[in-house]
């Protein structure tokens, strides 16, 4: 099956009250782990590359390797979609190599630039028969280029959705309910703690989504910063050398509410860079004498695709679904 947009993924999801998972690829070995997971899961897939990763890996590298995953997959939906890109240049250069859904982060812009921005993009994307996610608030926290501090943070507000998308023509919206970027979503200050001493982020905003489907009833909504930030493999960094206090995540039960809702897309990144990196730690602190990539990429590689496949299951509720 050749890449598809992802139209049909979020009507389909919408109506079935689940969400596709996004996640974002850098390497081979995450792009195997992931579609491996949606294929043995029968799910369908969005594989979502920053500008981060397209300057890591090169542009043509990550685009062949998400076509390689839909020739390996062919019983499966699978979407490239450029993740929060920062302005026209960069979504139209994904656009005509090969990408068959963008994001146009404009959300830092005011409101009536953001429309403008978010338009432009929209009316050459869909020319091209790509299809647009825009993002009104703004998440705190880092992601690749995407660096945000919680006091610059803002909710979406419900009241301007409306005349966003209609002056924009955009075919999702990204917004802004509590969820952050990174593996440190949230400061101590912000949380509670529960009886193990585990930091407790503050809830999602539902009624902002309520909110939100109310005035744009049956068009997809899309959360970013969703990583829930599995304590495990914390525990597995922090176990073997690596450093990182109250790295704590969105709840996964508040995510699966979600799904049952308007949201149809999901971003997910922070989990699968924490699985590959505590499986890769472990394994140096039990393999001193090995020095075979292949050695420590092979059970980084099945910890991703085992964190993908509970997220398609238990989370996104997509499983079954391609």
């Amino acid at each position: 099956m050749p890449l598809v947009t992802t139209t049909e993924m979020f009507k389909k999801a919408y109506d079935g009250g689940y969400a596709v998972g996004a996640f974002n690829v850098n390497n081979m070995e995450i792009v195997q782990g992931i579609t491996e997971a949606a294929r043995e899961q029968h799910a369908p897939l969005i594989l979502q590359v920053s500008k981060g990763a397209r300057a890591y890996a090169n542009h043509t590298y990550l685009v062949k390797l998400v076509e390689a995953a839909a020739i390996e997959c062919p019983e499966i939906p699978i979407a490239l979609h450029l993740d929060h890109g920062p302005d026209f240049e960069t979504c139209k250069s994904c656009i005509d190599g090969g990408f068959t859904s963008v994001m146009i982060d404009a959300s830092s812009k005011p409101f009536a630039e953001n429309i403008e921005i978010t338009r432009k993009v929209v009316e050459y994307a869909h020319d091209h028969g790509v299809v647009v996610e825009a993002e009104l608030g703004s998440l705190a926290g880092v992601e690749d280029e995407v660096k945000v501090a919680a006091e610059d943070s803002s909710y979406t507000r419900p009241e301007e959705v409306e005349e966003f998308v209609s002056k924009t023509g955009c075919d999702s919206l990204a917004i802004a309910i509590g969820t952050s970027h990174g593996a440190y979503k949230f400061t101590a200050a912000q949380c509670t703690r529960n009886e193990k001493g585990i930091l407790v982020p503050p809830p999602l905003r539902f009624d902002i989504l309520e909110e939100v489907s109310k005035r744009l009833p049956g068009f997809p909504i899309v959360l970013h910063g969703s990583s829930s930030v599995p304590q495990e493999y914390v525990k597995m960094i922090n176990d073997n050398g690596g450093k990182m206090p109250d790295a704590v995540g969105i709840p996964e039960e508040q995510l699966r509410h979600a799904a049952s809702l308007s949201v149809c897309k999901i971003n997910i990144d922070s989990d699968l860079r924490l699985a590959m990196t505590g499986t890769i730690r472990q394994y140096f602190a039990q393999h001193p004498d090995h020095f075979d990539p292949r050695q420590y990429l092979s059970p980084a590689r099945a910890n991703i695709k085992a964190v993908v496949t509970h997220k398609l299951i238990d989370v996104l509720g997509c499983a079954g679904k391609a």
